[in-house]
């Protein structure tokens, strides 16, 4: 069943935890007569139809046996109409988080007349029922899946109305400069109609306003997808240990032996607010050894799908010819690199080449062994991903950004529609068009933003939207 075909009211049930060992477990219903349906296999279930809206009630989930088969001790929170997630009657029951008691309180609550809940269906009764608009609701899906505190920072802000508010105050400058041009066409000729009502200075007002969201959305979305970034290097470069090092963890099996990393790995990690796959790959070089020529080749392959590559040398002994190859073809094949001159804390290290090699971007002086370097190195790889998003000077991503921004590809979508429909209009303005032209475009641009809010949404948007939630969201 498609989101935009849920039946809204039918009472649902859903696991809203992992469904793992814990120490709490959190299952939802919602719909109409929700709360008595619970209470049928409730032990308390007169104290809960009486309860108020937010409030807790404690007791057991008992099976069909009633007291004899009781299942586990629960804490209920009842919620009543309008004054619930979804607008409905609905409750939350919190019990043990025992993979087991949870499937068995969620199964007695199947028995008991609930539905099992579709993906979404939770967010698209609060959508259907007014409680929130798409932006909310697809903030909600952001804030499940950010992989950084920054993502998680953004997308709060999203949930929090501030995209929803700016939405607003662009309408409604669209709204007060369509109503001028009303005037001018309905009362052309009235004396006391006021001549040129119409202004395009609401109309430019509103078109920067937009065309400043629909640039925040190269950022945004790097900060939700994330970036490739390959350490590569000689072997004995250090790539294993500076691995370790931005994990804050021993991943990687660190040796003096050349060749000991012969496949490449990967983890995760915070570049700035950034969440990046970081790979550690095999040393190049040229070698007999098969399975060492197969880890090379794979690590070029990885290299060339990168966002990033952390090209490491050694500073004691400097670049080499192959080096040199490997960056100038980084650049060619538009890979940006950052020159990690790494073991700095040597005494025989050498200085930084000047000027830098041919596809070195940046360069960095470090020490996995001492860690040194490492954040100016993350300040510098974060700047380089975020250049040409919008994402601030000196890619700072790490800072929360406090002006409201897109969070999902839809809306830049709609919102780069309704930048087209004004520049048109500001252009029909300049050229004499008659109002009634200007007035279209202008009822085109409202209709993109009311698309972006849900105020407007056809059953395939919809379902976009919400097919991508979890079960029990």
């Amino acid at each position: 069943m498609n989101p935009s075909e849920y039946p809204l009211g039918e009472p649902i049930a859903a696991i809203a935890t992992a469904l793992a060992p814990a120490a709490l477990g959190v299952i939802r219903v919602s719909g109409n007569d929700s709360v008595r349906l619970l209470s049928a296999c409730f032990s308390r279930g007169e104290a809960l139809r009486a309860a108020p809206g937010n409030t807790l009630v404690h007791g057991w989930i008992l099976g069909e046996n009633g007291t004899a088969d009781r299942i586990d001790e629960v804490m209920v929170a009842a919620y009543r109409s309008p004054k619930s997630f979804t607008g409905e009657e609905a409750a939350e029951i919190t019990c043990h988080g025992g993979t087991a008691t949870v499937l068995a309180v969620y199964r007695r609550l199947l028995a008991a007349g609930f539905r099992e809940a579709e993906r979404g269906e939770f967010a698209f009764r609060a959508f259907a029922n007014g409680k929130t608009d798409l932006l909310r609701a697809e903030a909600i899906r952001e804030i499940i899946g950010a992989q950084t505190e920054t993502a998680l920072s953004h997308a709060a802000n999203r949930l929090a109305g501030d995209l929803s508010a700016e939405i607003r105050r662009v309408k409604e400058s669209i709204i007060r400069a369509r109503a001028a041009i009303g005037v001018e066409i309905e009362y052309p000729e009235e004396e006391d109609a006021e001549s040129g009502a119409f202004d395009d200075s609401l109309v430019r007002e509103a078109l920067q306003a937009l065309a400043r969201l629909r640039d925040t959305w190269a950022a945004e979305r790097l900060l939700q997808d994330g970036a490739r970034v390959v350490l590569a290097g000689r072997t004995n470069a250090g790539k294993s240990s500076f691995f370790n090092t931005l994990l804050k963890e021993d991943r990687a099996i660190v040796s003096d032996v050349p060749g000991t990393t012969r496949d490449w790995l990967e983890s995760t990690a915070d570049f700035s607010g950034i969440p990046v796959r970081l790979f550690d790959t095999a040393g190049m070089r040229e070698t007999g050894d098969a399975i060492e020529a197969e880890g090379v080749n794979r690590s070029r392959l990885l290299a060339s799908e990168a966002d990033l590559i952390l090209y490491l040398v050694d500073s004691s002994e400097g670049l080499d010819a192959g080096d040199r190859a490997f960056l100038s073809d980084a650049a060619r094949d538009g890979t940006p690199a950052v020159l990690v001159w790494n073991k700095d804390d040597r005494s025989d290290s050498k200085p930084l080449p000047s000027p830098l090699p041919t596809g070195a971007r940046a360069a960095v002086r470090t020490s996995a062994k001492r860690g040194t370097g490492v954040s100016e190195l993350v300040r510098q790889a974060a700047g380089i991903l975020l250049e040409g998003t919008g994402g601030g000077p000196s890619g700072k991503a790490g800072q929360a950004v406090r002006a409201p921004a897109l969070g999902s590809e839809r809306q830049k979508r709609d919102v780069a529609a309704a930048c087209e429909s004004l520049e048109h209009a500001v252009s029909a303005a300049a050229a004499g068009f008659p109002m009634d032209a200007i007035e279209e475009d202008l009822s085109n641009a409202l209709d993109h933003l009311a698309s972006i809010t849900g105020e407007v949404s056809g059953a395939d948007v919809l379902d976009a939207v919400f097919s991508g939630f979890c079960v029990g969201k």
